[in-house]
């Protein structure tokens, strides 16, 4: 899965349907943070589209230079 070579963080939903909600996701394979997640909801038939936003945390001793937590806005629901 990459997780080694890239690394993990956390999340943080700030808004929307999923405002206060948090998710463990992978940096791209460049290192670099996502620039946008799609969240399945829980009764399928949608996804949830969060773009990143200027919040960041550092707190790593492995990475320093990588954030441990990043904020996403809310955008839009996807139908399936």
């Amino acid at each position: 899965m990459g997780t080694a070579a890239t690394g993990t963080y956390t999340a943080k939903l700030t808004d929307g349907p999923l405002e206060g909600k948090t998710i463990t996701t992978e940096f791209l394979e460049t290192g670099d943070i996502r620039p946008r997640l799609e969240i399945p909801a829980e009764s399928g038939g949608k996804r949830y589209l969060y773009t990143r936003g200027a919040g960041l945390e550092f707190d790593s001793t492995e990475f320093p230079e990588r954030p441990t937590a990043v904020d996403y806005r809310y955008l839009e629901a996807i139908f399936d």
